[in-house]
C-alpha cells in the first residue's frame, strides 16, 4: 500500500504539520485496517485526526475505541466526547469497559494491563492497533525503567512497531514531542480532554512529567532525543541477543515449551539468565526482574530432587518436573470439588477452571456402567492404594502418578470418575479394576474434550 498524500507532492519545504502527516502516513502505510486507541486526550486526538485525514486519501478501514476504566467520575462524559468526535469524523467507535484490579501491581500498571488486554481482544483479524505515545512518553518510560534498575530489555522502553500474539502494535507518534503535537492540534483547531488525574503527583509518571523532565529539558534541550537513541540502542542489543540465543533456546526446549535444567547447568550465570528471560518472554509472560530470575534458578531449578517447587511471577508460575522447567498459568485448587453427573442422561459435564467437558462418546476411556444405587461423581482428588487394569499389584495414588509421568499440577486437574466412593477411572489415564468392563457388557466410553 503506497503513501501518496497531497502534502507530499512537489519538492517544496513541508511545514511541521505536513511533516507529521507524511511521517505518520509512511509508518502506517503497510496496514489497511487500523484500530486507534482513543482516550480523547491531546495525543490520541492528534493521532485519530491524522489517521482520519490519511484514510480519506488511502484505502484504510479505520475504527476507534475508548477504554472505560471506571476509575474517574468523569469517564462517562469523556466517552461521550469521544463518541461525538468520531461521529463528526465519521469513524466507527466503541466503548470498552474494563475492571482494574490494583491489588498486586498498583493502579497504574493494573490499568495499563487491563487496557491493553481489552484492546487486543477487540482487534479484528489483520487489524493493527495504533496508540499515541510520543517522545516525552518514551523518556518517562526510560526513566521509570532506570528507577526500577532494569536491564537493556527494560531500558529499550517502547518500540515503534511490535507484535504480540499475532497482533501488530504501532506507535506512529513516538519520535514527535508533545510540543509538536500541541502545535498540530492548535493548527487543526482540535478539542481534547484534560484528564485531572494527570496532575496527581502520587503517580510516578506524573511526577516525572511535571517536575523532572522540564528541568532536564531546560538544562539539555535535546535530552528527549538522546534518551530515544539510548532506548533504540538497548533495543538493538536485545534483538541481537534474541538472534544469537534463539538456536540454543530451541535446542533446550521440548515440544511443550519446557526448558531442560541440565542443559542450563554448565552455562555462565549471564548466559543462563539471558536464556531464562527469553524463555519466559517467548511464552508471553511479563519480563522478570534479576531477583526473580535468581529465585527461579535457586528455588525452583536447584531445589531438592524430591521437592515440588513453584514460584509465582505475576500471573504465571514456574514449576519443575523431571529436570524440566515449566511456565504455567495460575490454577485454582480443585481438591475439594465434587461434580454430580447424570451419566445415563448422556448430557456433557462441564469441568471447572477451563478444563473442558466430559461426554459419552463412541471412543475414550471405556468403563463399566454404574449399577443400581451407584451415584456418579467427578472429582480431582483420590488417596490410598489403587488397583488399575493391567497391573498385578496395587500402588499408592501418588506413586501411580509418578510412574505414569503425570506432573504434579496435572494430577489435581485430571477428572476422576467415582461410583459412590469407589474410584473407577482417571479419564484418559487409567481404569481401576473396579471400573473395568465385564465380559459381555457394553459399558460406557467417556471422552474428555479439552
Amino acid at each position: 500500500m503506497g503513501c501518496h498524500l497531497n502534502c507530499m507532492n512537489g519538492n517544496h519545504d513541508m511545514s511541521s504539520e505536513e511533516m507529521l502527516l507524511a511521517e505518520v502516513c509512511r509508518r502506517t502505510a503497510m496496514y489497511s485496517h487500523c484500530l486507534v486507541a482513543y482516550s480523547g486526550g491531546l495525543d490520541s486526538s492528534v493521532l485519530l485526526n491524522l489517521m482520519t485525514r490519511i484514510s480519506q486519501q488511502q484505502h484504510i478501514s479505520l475504527r476507534a475505541v475508548y477504554i472505560h476504566h471506571g476509575l474517574n467520575p468523569l469517564a462517562d462524559s469523556w466517552a461521550e466526547h469521544c463518541r461525538q468526535q468520531c461521529q463528526r469524523w465519521q469513524v466507527p467507535f466503541d466503548v470498552l469497559h474494563v475492571d482494574v484490579d490494583a491489588r498486586q501491581k498498583g493502579i497504574e500498571a493494573a490499568a495499563r494491563e487491563a487496557r491493553y488486554q481489552a484492546l487486543k481482544n477487540h482487534l479484528l483479524p489483520g487489524e493493527a492497533l495504533l496508540t499515541a505515545q510520543h517522545l516525552d512518553d518514551q523518556s518517562e518510560t526510560f526513566l521509570l525503567a532506570l528507577k526500577r534498575g532494569s536491564g537493556p530489555a527494560g531500558l529499550a522502553s517502547m518500540a515503534e512497531h511490535s507484535t504480540s500474539n499475532g497482533h501488530v502494535l504501532l506507535r506512529p507518534l513516538l519520535t514527535f514531542s508533545r510540543t509538536q503535537l500541541e502545535a498540530y492540534a492548535q493548527t487543526q483547531q482540535l478539542s481534547w480532554i484534560e484528564d485531572d488525574s494527570n496532575g496527581d503527583e502520587r503517580f510516578d509518571r506524573n511526577f516525572l512529567r511535571l517536575h523532572v523532565l522540564p528541568l532536564l529539558k531546560q538544562r539539555w534541550p535535546h535530552f528527549l532525543s538522546a534518551v530515544a537513541r539510548s532506548a533504540a540502542l538497548c533495543a538493538e542489543q536485545e534483538q541481537l541477543l534474541d538472534e544469537l540465543l534463539a538456536e540454543s533456546l530451541q535446542a533446550m526446549s521440548d515440544a511443550d515449551g519446557a526448558l531442560c535444567i541440565d542443559a542450563l547447568m554448565p552455562l555462565s550465570p549471564a548466559r543462563r539468565f539471558a536464556l531464562l528471560r527469553r524463555w519466559i518472554a517467548r511464552q508471553g509472560a511479563q519480563m522478570p526482574s534479576r531477583d526473580q530470575l535468581q529465585r527461579v534458578w535457586q528455588e525452583v531449578a536447584m531445589s531438592k530432587q524430591d521437592a515440588e517447587p513453584q514460584l509465582q511471577l505475576g500471573n504465571v508460575q514456574v514449576r519443575r518436573f523431571r529436570q524440566q522447567l515449566y511456565l504455567l498459568p495460575l490454577m485454582d485448587s480443585l481438591k475439594s470439588c465434587i461434580l454430580p453427573w447424570q451419566l445415563a442422561a448422556s448430557s456433557p459435564l462441564v469441568l471447572p477452571d477451563g478444563l473442558g467437558c466430559l461426554m459419552l462418546a463412541s471412543h475414550g476411556t471405556h468403563v463399566r456402567s454404574p449399577r443400581e444405587g451407584e451415584q456418579v461423581t467427578v472429582r480431582f482428588m483420590a488417596q490410598g492404594k489403587i488397583h488399575i487394569v493391567g497391573r498385578q499389584h496395587g500402588r499408592q495414588m501418588k506413586k501411580l502418578w509418578q510412574e505414569m509421568g503425570v506432573p504434579p499440577w496435572q494430577r489435581e486437574r485430571t477428572p476422576l470418575l467415582f461410583y459412590n466412593e469407589q474410584l473407577i477411572a482417571a479419564v484418559g489415564v487409567f481404569i481401576t479394576m473396579e471400573g473395568q468392563v465385564q465380559h459381555g457388557e457394553d459399558g460406557w466410553h467417556i471422552d474428555w474434550q479439552r
